[in-house]
């Protein structure tokens, strides 16, 4: 009976988790905010372009990894609800102070560090606690899970436009941080740690993990493969984070859109990175994983080429291109919460993936980075269109050397 109320309650951990995670990923709105927050400061009678604002966003990537790893380490012991309270206390508090914001500076602090670690703290916390509540359908759940986040990006420019139209961006700050932290905080109460060993009624986990392979963040360090798959996020990672920080900026330089028809572009993006989550974590209880993470390195090298080749005009191109580009980093992001429990273990997960997500913190350092240098130095992204096919390339063969090293450890623990 009780796993039979745990099987019921999963579901409605998974609800209060995606309503977390949408707002959490309001930070995909940073370009409408830093645009408007630019215009408030030049009202002011301060010069502070939406370039100058970069390094808020940038740091505010940067440091989720941290409160990802210490968060997770509470969360695997005391459950999600305090780590979660805390985690979105901070982000909607940094929000809302952001409506404060005087200068660059006030804006890393409030953004950049204390809405940032709060982000970590709560997206590691509930996808780590899902992902133990569905050890059937980890590939989906952790899609889902991932993906609601991503669509934020879809959903919360136009009401974050419509708030700064009607008044300016520190009332946006103001009214979304507020907001947010009502809603993670409601949504937190739900939010239930997950029974060691769990597993659904009817359910048989695979034999070979049945024998016990959790590993704590030092074993899992220990192990060569660890190595390997940090890589490959990076690698699968960098595309994505490289085209998603300037995709309206290449949209109207390479392709001559205006800024109305860039927007739309940006939309079409995030709408197929939010859409790949899904739809790669699905096929990856199908077809295994690392099947899926190497059909993604494909799409990446397919989408990039595409857009290597389009130029003025060529917007049958160019959206192609998105369109991969999206549905691969999707498909990165949506795999490998349960690609990290498959390899070690559901119980120090939160951890352990934290640690792991460190491969997304680089590629978001830098994809931009290179895609920004790239342009200054030469007025084209061509090469850095390049730079990701290369990428797009070694993530094929880094899985190959994971086939092989699991290969190598099945056949020993069978000897």
């Amino acid at each position: 009976m009780e796993t039979k109320n745990i099987d019921k309650k999963r579901w409605v951990v998974l609800i209060a988790a995606c309503a977390i995670n949408i707002c959490l990923g309001s930070i995909y709105a940073w370009s409408v905010l830093a645009s408007a927050m630019s215009e408030h400061f030049a009202a002011q009678g301060l010069t502070i372009t939406v370039a100058d604002l970069a390094i808020v966003y940038t740091i505010a990537n940067a440091v989720g990894p941290i409160t990802m790893i210490s968060g997770g380490w509470v969360n695997d012991r005391l459950g999600p609800k305090k780590v979660i309270g805390l985690g979105g206390a901070m982000f909607g508090m940094g929000l809302f102070l952001s409506g404060f914001a005087t200068s660059v500076g006030f804006l890393i602090v409030t953004y950049g560090l204390i809405a940032g670690l709060g982000l970590g703290m709560a997206y590691g916390s509930t996808i780590s606690t899902c992902v133990k509540y569905f050890p059937d359908k980890r590939g989906l759940i952790g899609g889902i899970t991932t993906a609601v986040y991503g669509a934020s990006s879809v959903i919360l420019p136009p009401v974050v436009t419509v708030i700064v139209q009607r008044s300016d961006a520190t009332v946006a700050f103001k009214a979304i941080g507020i907001a947010f932290l009502i809603i993670i905080l409601l949504a937190t109460l739900f939010m239930e740690k997950c029974p060691d060993g769990y597993m659904p009624e009817g359910y048989v986990a695979p034999e070979k993990k049945a024998g016990g392979n959790d590993k704590n963040w030092k074993e899992m360090l220990s192990t060569p493969v660890f190595y390997v798959m940090l890589l490959l996020m990076m690698c699968g990672a960098f595309a994505g984070m490289m085209v998603i920080s300037q995709a309206s900026g290449v949209a109207q330089n390479m392709i001559g859109m205006n800024a109305a028809a860039a927007g739309i572009a940006v939309s079409v993006l995030a709408l197929f990175n939010a859409l790949g989550r899904i739809v790669a974590g699905f096929i990856s209880d199908k077809i295994g994983r690392i099947n899926t993470l190497m059909l993604a390195c494909g799409l990446t090298i397919v989408g990039m080429l595409l857009l290597f080749i389009s130029g003025t005009g060529d917007t049958s191109t160019f959206y192609a291109g998105l369109l991969l580009v999206g549905i691969s980093f999707g498909s990165f992001m949506g795999v490998y919460p349960g690609f990290t429990v498959d390899q070690f273990g559901a119980r120090h997960n939160s951890v352990n993936y934290g640690i792991m997500f460190i491969g997304f913190a680089l590629a978001g350092y830098f994809g931009p980075s290179a895609m920004r240098s790239v342009y200054a130095s030469t007025g084209s992204y061509n090469n850095a269109f390049l730079i990701s096919c290369v990428l797009g390339a070694v993530g094929i063969l880094l899985t190959f050397v994971f086939r092989a090293m699991t290969r190598k450890k099945n056949s020993s623990l069978n000897a």
